[in-house]
């Protein structure tokens, strides 16, 4: 058994646990504080790590998870987080490195194993739903929540919601930002099984030692295959999410939005 740590084959960040043992790369989000909220850098390495993974002969099946008790909050949009942005430009890079991410996994010519464990929100549910299999705890939920603070679904979140659960139901998730259960999602065709919370890694450990044990050039040309026939907009929808953010991200509804979210209170709209 031999266990590569991030620092010599991987880029590594303080945010992002990176490790590669007997043919699978495990890639954790690791700001469990707020629930894995997402930054650029670590996004950037994340990415990069998927990235290099594609040509990285050693690595079979790609493993993605949150540290503690959650997936993916999202972006942050926490005053640190508004405060980190302000201070350093390359830290607004979270919705450039965010599609970077998910085009990467989508990309992978390897298989990609969610795991989601806890709260997946916001670009969260884009990363959980860009991979492969999805395996969720009971505990488990998901949320759009992006039009509560004036903004729209990202991260390919349009194209990929409705490529799993269709039109109407996407429309539900993006529009109404209803929290949605896992055995719902389960229901709806977002994630691949659900497991109590105790039986979860047991159920992740038998779905990864299918897919490294199991035929790799049979695997990827299978995942490319159902991506080109079910992820034909998701360029598209990318672009139309980062056009349509540029403007919502400058408006008065954004401000009053985050303000509201950051003070615990109902935001107050002004359709500016």
């Amino acid at each position: 058994m031999t266990t590569i740590d991030s620092p010599e084959t991987y880029a590594g960040h303080p945010e992002l646990t990176v490790a590669l043992e007997d043919g699978v790369l495990s890639l954790t989000l690791n700001r469990p504080d707020s629930l894995n909220s997402l930054t650029a850098a670590m996004l950037r390495t994340l990415a990069d790590a998927l990235e290099q993974a594609g040509s990285d002969p050693r690595v079979r099946v790609v493993r993605l998870g949150g540290a503690g008790r959650g997936f993916c909050s999202g972006a942050g949009i926490s005053a640190e987080d508004q405060a980190r942005r302000k201070e350093d430009p390359a830290a607004d890079d979270v919705l450039a490195q965010a599609n970077r991410t998910v085009r990467a996994i989508t990309a992978l010519p390897k298989p990609v194993v969610a795991v989601v464990q806890g709260p997946a929100a916001g670009v969260g549910v884009s990363l959980a739903l860009a991979c492969d299999v999805v395996v969720a705890s009971e505990k488990a939920f998901f949320l759009l929540a992006f039009t509560k603070i004036g903004l729209m679904p990202d991260g390919g979140a349009s194209a990929l919601v409705a490529a799993a659960i269709g039109r109407i139901r996407a429309m539900r998730m993006a529009l109404l930002a209803e929290r949605i259960s896992a055995t719902e999602a389960y229901d709806f065709g977002l994630v691949s099984s659900v497991h109590p919370a105790d039986e979860l890694e047991a159920a992740v450990a038998t779905v990864v030692d299918t897919l490294v044990s199991g035929p790799a050039i049979s695997l990827r040309k299978t995942k490319q295959a159902i991506n080109a026939a079910t992820l034909t907009e998701l360029e598209n929808a990318i672009g139309r999410e980062v056009d349509g953010q540029a403007i919502l991200l400058t408006s008065r509804d954004f401000r009053e939005g985050t303000r509201a979210f950051q003070e615990h209170r109902r935001p107050t709209f002004t359709d500016e």
